[in-house]
């Protein structure tokens, strides 16, 4: 397993609409193994490849609560080419961060439930409703996958203050 660099706005391939995954290969389970550590190492709750420069449709997630000691025992979970099959009409709000977007939270407003389909690493095809953080979550990484960032949920002046502030950084770094 290893770390990857996670790639941050304003890079272009963000914005790139990511290909299925044909075959659950060793190199897909290497790939969602290596997505897991940096998630976990960024530290994210989820994350889509597309994120660490690859282009497919694959996430890797982990909504593991923290017990009393502030230990959590991990859940991670794979969904590779995961779609949305149904979402409720009503809505809830929570406020959302992005590991390509560090250090900028803004509350956004989603299907409050969805019915989520993927395949797992063992090749099995899943349907399952998700709900809060989960329902959010998977929403928000899916979006990733269609080349969609949470700061286009915004309004255009949040959006566009957001983009130039990156913009901006990304300059300064790369002088």
């Amino acid at each position: 397993m290893a770390i990857r660099e996670i790639i941050i706005l304003p890079d272009k391939q963000l914005r790139l609409v990511s290909k299925p995954v044909e075959k659950v290969t060793a190199e897909i389970r290497r790939l969602a193994e290596d997505m897991l550590e940096t998630m976990y190492d960024a530290p994210g709750i989820g994350l889509a490849a597309i994120q660490v420069a690859q282009p497919l449709r694959l996430i890797t997630m982990d909504l593991a609560k923290r017990d009393e000691n502030g230990e959590t025992a991990p859940k991670p979970r794979v969904f590779i080419n995961p779609e949305i099959v149904a979402k409720s009409e009503e809505m809830s709000v929570y406020e959302e961060g992005c590991l390509s977007i560090p250090e900028y939270y803004e509350e956004v407003e989603r299907p409050a439930r969805v019915r989520v389909r993927f395949t797992d690493l063992d090749g099995k095809v899943i349907e399952e409703d998700a709900e809060g953080l989960y329902a959010t979550c998977i929403q928000h990484e899916i979006d990733h996958l269609n080349g969609v960032l949470f700061v286009d949920y915004l309004s255009k002046l949040k959006r566009d203050r957001v983009m130039k502030k990156f913009t901006k950084a990304a300059k300064r770094a790369g002088e």
